[in-house]
C-alpha cells in the first residue's frame, strides 16, 4: 500500500476455447481463437477481479470495464501498473471520470534478453498460477 492508496496491476491473456464452443474471437497478435481474460491483482498477486471478453477485444478496450469494477470494489485503489497494450489516449479518456486513479505503463526495454519488469511480474505469476489449474488452461 502506498501513502496515496492501494496499488494494482492489470494484464490480459488470450486462451483457446474447447470444442464445446460458445462465444469467441480471434486474437491476431497471439494467433489464438478463443477468449481473453483481463485480470487485476494487488501487489502480492492476489486476484482483485477478472473480466472475460472475446479474444479480438484489444487490451485498452477491455480495461475500462475491469478498472471500473475494481474501483467500485476497492475505492482506495489509486495506482495501476499495466503493459504497453494499455497505452494511449483511448484508455485515458475512458477512465478520466475516475478521481485519484493513475495508470503507469511499464514498457519493455529495447534489449533483446530476459528482463524482469517492475511490478508486472506479479500479475504474470498470477496468470501462471491460473494456468496450473487444468480446468482454466482452456476456456
Amino acid at each position: 500500500m502506498s501513502a496515496d492508496g492501494e496499488l494494482g496491476i492489470i494484464d490480459s491473456q488470450s486462451m483457446k476455447t474447447t470444442e464445446a464452443g460458445g462465444p469467441r474471437g480471434y486474437d491476431a497478435g497471439k494467433r489464438i481463437k478463443g477468449r481473453k481474460r483481463h485480470i487485476a491483482t494487488d501487489t502480492a498477486g492476489n486476484l482483485l477481479d477478472v473480466l472475460i471478453h472475446f479474444a479480438d477485444v484489444q487490451d485498452r478496450d477491455g480495461a475500462p470495464d475491469l478498472i471500473e469494477r475494481c474501483r467500485d470494489a476497492y475505492p482506495s485503489l489509486a495506482h495501476l501498473f499495466a503493459d504497453g497494450g494499455y497505452a494511449g489516449p483511448k484508455l485515458e479518456a475512458a477512465i478520466a471520470h475516475l478521481d485519484r486513479l493513475a495508470i503507469e505503463i511499464v514498457r519493455r526495454s529495447d534489449v533483446r534478453r530476459f528482463v524482469i519488469l517492475p511490478r508486472r511480474w506479479v500479475v504474470e505469476r498470477t496468470i501462471a498460477w491460473l494456468n496450473r489449474c487444468r480446468r482454466l488452461a482452456k476456456d
